[in-house]
């Protein structure tokens, strides 16, 4: 199989992410959160038109490394997040914080990280919990 197919039917669309600094600010504010041992993730049901699907953004903090340690975190929290995105879900605003300790973790367990965190983030905000 070609690289090309891997990445047809699991894209990670421009629609699918989080993008501007003030929705970034209003997910912190006043979203919940949801605590794991290799991330924090901040999540905040969508109200306002167009409301569909989950919006998904990272950030990566200067307190995780240099420019080489930050930029291969985001891109094995991008290709999990690829991975594991809920493709048919309610409109949830939802920013993950990665913590230095995924750098040292196998891929495989970051990808169920993130997989049982889109789980939680979906229960909690279906269901109301805290």
């Amino acid at each position: 199989m070609s690289p090309a197919s891997f990445s047809a039917g699991k894209r990670f669309p421009r629609e699918s992410r989080l993008l501007r600094h003030s929705d970034f600010d209003r997910v912190y504010r006043e979203g919940k959160r949801h605590f794991s041992p290799n991330m924090t993730v901040f999540f905040l049901p969508r109200v306002e038109p167009p409301a569909a699907g989950l919006r998904i953004g990272l950030t990566v903090s200067k307190a995780l490394g240099g420019a080489v340690d930050r930029n291969r975190i985001r891109r094995r929290m991008r290709e999990a997040v690829r991975v594991t995105r809920p493709v048919n879900a309610p409109a949830i605003d939802v920013v993950i914080n990665p913590k230095r300790l995924l750098l040292k973790a196998e891929f495989t367990v970051v990808v169920q990280e993130v997989g049982r965190a889109f789980d939680t983030v979906l229960r909690k905000s279906a269901g109301g919990e805290k």
